[in-house]
């Protein structure tokens, strides 16, 4: 079991115990004979065989196992349309395989004539994983690839579990949420969303660890694999600001930069129409799926009212997107006490997938890892994972419909999936204010009620600012380790 040591030695810390510390879990132990007793020592005391992060992997390899288990129906009777989506068992692997060449021998993005629409890695793992599956017939082949897939997704969902469970810090058990998490469990298998956000997982753990250069090559490849991690680095640049510390921005950015070039110009090099692909889709796609975009054009047409037409999207979702990271910037200086990196990635990320032009069901998984660093309480998480949860039902539902052109007393009609993304936004939204709550009152804050500063922000560890857009009023002085080890 990882444990944390103080930086001048002595007693190890000992660790947060969910059961103790968060009131619904706490709640939900009295049927088992309630919280862990005064006289445990968890962090302290030996558990055994029982240590945090083999709980973890357990935890998450049973999660995992039941997202196979849920796409059953497609894996028995093959992933056709419209059946796949009133079954909830789609997944992009078989139809990508399919569809973009892999089932023929293309190579993703290097191959003649590909049009793959994901970033680099993402085609560089699709690729490989599509060499090795066996010969057969075509549905075989199909599930083949979608197995190989789901597997090395459930290694990389307990690699991500496990660089949550040892960020610095007293609370490895916050990575339970992610091994257990409903949003991983239903959407995990869709895309390869997993790999971009254990990579970022891993920079943000080096970052911790005051290993910047590390932490950039991570956010490089993560950001060569989906863009969202990117956004990471804004809320560095942020914190630097605050504090004045411009060295880790540096070191991080210019090492991602360089990854991200390093992994990028192979490809570019070898097929530019196929590398630049992506980015041409990307701009010139509409409202897609879920977006508060997709949701006004079906009521526009609904009510017969002018749609938004694809320029008009990417403008509004650029500038609006723009607008809400300008409010981030200016709470972030204004605070009276410095937000934890955490807090700014997930609102920053956050606010990507509010104003995005589409909203997949799996892009849950960017937020569910950051949320267990950022504002680990399990009621706030359950809630809005169930809110996911009936989203994801719901867009399955609708594509059923607009798929089979069945009628709607069969179908989920367009109402009730309206309805669904504004819940999936009223839900992320709320989280976004509960964050921006615990940075202006602290005392709400679950990490620093603990006395303590930021376990996540490596350099920015107790830092003094250096600038902050209300200096006539004094900041919150910081609390430091000695004081808060004897809590």
């Amino acid at each position: 079991m990882h444990e944390t040591q103080p930086p001048e030695g002595g007693r190890r810390p000992r660790i947060v115990v969910p059961s103790r510390s968060d009131a619904l879990l706490r709640n939900f132990t009295e049927v088992i004979g309630g919280p862990l007793g005064s006289r445990a020592d968890p962090g302290v005391a030996s558990p055994g065989i029982y240590t945090v992060e083999r709980v973890l992997v357990v935890l998450t390899a049973l999660a995992a196992l039941v997202g196979i288990l849920l796409k059953g129906y497609c894996r028995v009777n093959g992933w056709e349309t419209p059946t796949q989506f009133y079954a909830t068992c789609y997944s992009d692997f078989p139809e990508l395989f399919r569809n973009r060449g892999m089932a023929q021998g293309v190579f993703p993005i290097l191959g003649s004539g590909s049009q793959f629409e994901y970033p680099v890695l993402i085609g560089l793992i699709a690729g490989v994983t599509a060499w090795l599956v066996p010969g057969g017939d075509a549905n075989a082949r199909t599930l083949a690839y979608f197995d190989i897939n789901a597997v090395l997704l459930a290694a990389v969902a307990m690699l991500t579990v496990l660089a949550i469970a040892r960020m610095p810090g007293r609370r490895p058990w916050d990575a339970a949420m992610v091994a257990v998490a409903p949003g991983i469990v239903l959407a995990g298998t869709i895309n390869w969303d997993l790999w971009a956000a254990c990579l970022l997982a891993g920079g943000m753990y080096f970052f911790a660890r005051h290993r910047p250069v590390a932490a950039g090559i991570l956010i490089g490849l993560a950001t060569a694999t989906k863009l969202y991690p990117l956004l990471v680095l804004g809320a560095i640049l942020l914190l630097a600001v605050r504090t004045g510390r411009w060295r880790p921005l540096l070191l991080t950015a210019g090492s991602a930069a360089v990854t991200w070039l390093v992994a990028n110009l192979p490809f570019a090099a070898a097929n530019p129409t196929g590398w630049a692909y992506f980015f041409q889709y990307s701009a010139d796609r509409g409202a897609g799926y879920s977006s508060p975009w997709f949701a006004y054009n079906l009521v526009a047409a609904r009510l017969g009212w002018s749609g938004l037409a694809p320029d008009a999207v990417s403008a509004l979702s650029a500038g609006l997107f723009v607008l809400l990271c300008a409010a981030i910037a200016a709470m972030a200086l204004t605070a009276p006490r410095r937000p934890r990196l955490a807090q700014l990635a997930f609102l920053i990320v956050a606010a990507f997938i509010l104003t995005s032009k589409v909203y997949s069901p799996q892009y849950v998984v960017w937020l569910i890892p950051l949320l267990a660093l950022a504002r680990p309480r399990w009621r706030d998480f359950l809630v809005w994972q169930g809110i996911e949860a009936l989203h994801w039902a719901a867009i399955w539902m609708y594509l059923g419909q607009v798929t089979s052109a069945g009628s709607s007393q069969h179908n989920l009609d367009m109402p009730y999936y309206v309805l669904a993304v504004a819940a999936h936004m009223a839900a992320v939204a709320y989280l976004m204010a509960r964050i921006v709550w615990d940075i202006y009152n602290p005392a709400y804050d679950p990490i620093r009620r603990h006395h303590v500063d930021d376990p996540h922000g490596g350099p920015f560890g107790n830092a003094p600012d250096w600038f902050r857009l209300d200096p006539a009023r004094p900041a919150e002085s910081v609390v430091p380790w000695k004081a808060a080890s004897g809590a």
